[in-house]
């Protein structure tokens, strides 16, 4: 396959050390998760017929809010060359109700495949494609030019006695004032394809009924329409057309889908929600039916989407969830032997709060120092300050709820919305802000823990 490919697919080593730039802590889960996308790589290099009997080891990832579950599916959706998709389960609902069919996170997976695959052949045209734009819109030009000689006026250096002097070199000069962008304004008439009309399912309508009622409106409107637009708008219109052209759909959706059988990634997140404490008596009966339909996709079954059948045999489900009120036995047995690696994440520590702060190149720290930049306005946060703000997290996470690093987001609002107000009003443009323990403790005293505390409290 041509995603699958040792130059490209990272080792397990790579994958953690991708993750440790965002994410603090956690070593077992990013551990497994790493091992299990190296896996696809080296299933699609066995050369024996043993490869198809080689399913993926599902993951089960455990903790409380906050802690890191959601954040590795997003960086690993950027990490990765593969289709990802994350899905939350409380979306779904059991078949026969109203809502989410389970299958939908596999056309969904199959849509994110085709998107990828399109871009890459896209990329393989897109120059050659430009080429033929600009000289459609040159040729479009010039029969404006025959029937109102005076719009030449407007292009400079261009000289003329009639419409057979406008030689090669005039057009040259007429084509590179395209590209440059220096026509941009002008207005053309051009033909737009109106055949991609598309609809979207609201989760109501089931795909096939959907699929019928979109070509039904392709018949009925007009293939093509003529509007008048700029140049500028022009340029993207008629590239989208002419890559169309160049690229064979078939190949991509044939491309696409063996992409997502093989590589294809579902996030499952908050899997907690489709399960109840205890199977009492009062359980509703739609959640453990969604686990019921559930199964069989995880397990490997066949669906069908707008593109052609979709295996589920090897794509990789991870699952995630908190489990407060329930625990993952309470999930029924088929499923939870179709997620055999289960990983409980670490609560965070007061270090691991103080290394959130500091390390990731995202931290809120520096998130912060960005935001006050687009006002020219420097603040520092000195060392004392930022152990003092990963104490108070960390105790406020013992003493109250725990939501883990949305902790940080709640205490750092408290400390810095005074002067986010001020400026630029106050705090004027050049000016530096010295964030330090003093203004930490003063800050938050407002959210003592008899006091105010709604307002701060996620």
């Amino acid at each position: 396959m041509k995603n699958i490919n040792k130059n490209k697919y990272l080792t397990p080593k790579e994958i953690v050390s991708s993750l440790d730039k965002y994410i603090i802590g956690q070593k077992k889960a990013k551990r497994s998760i790493a091992i299990a996308l190296r896996n696809r790589w080296r299933r699609m290099n066995i050369n024996s017929s043993i490869k198809e009997d080689v399913t993926p080891s599902n993951i089960l990832m455990i903790g409380s809010t906050g802690i890191g579950k959601t954040e590795i599916a997003r960086r690993l959706a950027k990490i990765i060359n593969a289709p990802f998709i994350k899905v939350e389960a409380s979306k779904f609902t059991e078949v026969g109700y109203v809502g989410r069919d389970v299958e939908s996170m596999i056309r969904d997976l199959v849509e994110c495949s085709i998107k990828m695959v399109k871009a890459s052949k896209t990329k393989l045209v897109q120059n050659e494609a430009k080429i033929i734009v600009e000289n459609i819109i040159l040729d479009l030009l010039i029969p404006s030019i025959k029937k109102n000689k005076n719009s030449l006026s407007n292009f400079k250096n261009i000289k003329y006695d009639n419409i057979q002097d406008l030689n090669e070199k005039t057009r040259n000069k007429l084509l590179q004032k395209i590209r440059d962008g220096e026509m941009d304004d002008k207005e053309i008439n051009i033909n737009i394809n109106n055949t991609n009309n598309t609809i979207d399912s609201n989760n109501f309508i089931d795909e096939s009924s959907i699929n019928n009622l979109q070509d039904m409106i392709n018949n009925i409107l007009p293939k093509n329409i003529k509007k008048k637009v700029k140049i500028s708008e022009a340029k993207k219109i008629l590239l989208e057309d002419e890559v169309a052209k160049m690229i064979d759909v078939d190949t991509i959706n044939k491309e696409a889908i063996i992409n997502a059988e093989n590589i294809g990634i579902v996030f499952i997140d908050e899997i907690d929600k489709i399960v109840s404490r205890g199977r009492n008596i009062n359980f509703d009966i739609n959640k453990e039916g969604v686990q019921r339909d559930l199964l069989p996709v995880v397990e490997g079954s066949s669906v069908n989407t707008k593109y052609g059948v979709c295996n589920t045999d090897h794509i990789l489900f991870i699952a995630a969830g908190a489990f407060h009120i329930s625990k993952p036995s309470d999930l029924i047995p088929e499923l939870q032997g179709r997620f055999p690696i289960k990983v409980e994440l670490d609560s965070l520590t007061q270090d691991d709060f103080y290394k959130i702060l500091k390390e990731p190149k995202n931290s809120i720290t520096k998130q912060y120092e960005e935001i006050f930049k687009s006002e020219n306005v420097q603040i520092i946060f000195e060392e004392d300050a930022i152990q003092e703000i990963s104490k108070i997290s960390f105790d406020f996470n013992n003493e109250l709820e725990n939501i883990g690093a949305r902790r940080l987001h709640t205490i750092m609002s408290c400390i810095l919305n005074d002067f986010l107000f001020d400026v630029p009003d106050k705090i004027l443009s050049g000016e530096k802000i010295i964030i330090n323990k003093k203004i930490v403790l003063h800050s938050t005293k407002k959210m003592s823990l008899k006091n105010n505390l709604n307002e701060y409290i996620l």
